[in-house]
């Protein structure tokens, strides 16, 4: 049930999330540049949505960087990672494939190549490594140490608990953290795109590689590993030092 919970929430989370950049960059959408604060605000909405569907299940890691850093602090068992991340990454290509269904005729009509990978894939504003490199970890940092965070303050003073299911399960703690990632995306999304999750990233990157989108060009493997290493750096740190701090009770 974990598995599923994770591989049916990524695919909610980038259906809803690259849907609305399809949205807003595709060619003849209705939303066609509504402009980055719809990006935004659809990609926190959809991390909302994703939460509630399956927090109550497995947590709603939903991305590799979130289960990595709880098993970094011996709060998430190490055994379950393999599954969690196979999940995530599958269910981020299956959420893209129906991205690609629902806006089908469009991909004809848009021209860029990079435009239709976008859809898919982060890709740098200014393409300097580590540059880039750096923001998506100070993205991720504030990602989990914002969930994190949001969690220690649902629990007593002094028992803090890092049990994501109860947290995510019910109430207002899904939407905190779906506007956590808008805030993170409009503070801080201009440089990369904000991957802050690697099967985010990955899963829909494959999905651009096989699927027969005209004039689609190539999916950029150059850059491939920094929306997928960054994260995971960013977010171990962030569990290490919360808990260093002793935050979280």
């Amino acid at each position: 049930m974990e598995y599923l919970a994770e591989f049916v929430g990524t695919a909610i989370l980038i259906l809803l999330g690259g849907g609305v950049v399809a949205g807003v960059t595709l060619a003849k959408s209705k939303a066609n540049n509504g402009g980055w604060i719809v990006i935004t605000l659809g990609w926190g909405m959809a991390v909302a949505m994703a939460v509630y569907v399956t927090g109550q299940y497995s947590g709603a890691h939903l991305n590799p960087a979130i289960t990595l850093a709880l098993a970094s602090t011996g709060d998430f068992e190490l055994a379950l990672v393999p599954g969690y991340i196979a999940a995530q990454i599958a269910g981020a290509f299956a959420g893209a494939v129906l991205v690609y269904l629902a806006y089908l005729p469009h991909w004809k009509e848009t021209d860029d190549a990079a435009t239709k990978l976008g859809v898919f894939s982060t890709i740098p504003a200014v393409r300097n490594i580590p540059a880039n490199f750096l923001t998506e970890v100070i993205g991720t940092f504030l990602l989990v140490f914002g969930v994190l965070g949001i969690n220690a303050n649902m629990n007593p003073i002094g028992e803090g608990s890092t049990d994501l299911a109860a947290l995510f399960g019910t109430g207002f703690a899904p939407l905190l953290i779906g506007l956590l990632v808008t805030a993170i995306g409009l503070s801080l999304g201009g440089p990369t795109g904000y991957a802050i999750n690697p099967a985010r990233d990955l899963g829909p990157r494959l999905a651009h590689l096989v699927l027969p989108i005209p004039g689609k060009g190539g999916s950029d493997w150059s850059y491939a590993w920094v929306p997928v290493v960054a994260p995971i750096v960013g977010g171990v740190l962030a569990a290490q030092v919360f808990g260093l701090i002793g935050f979280g009770g």
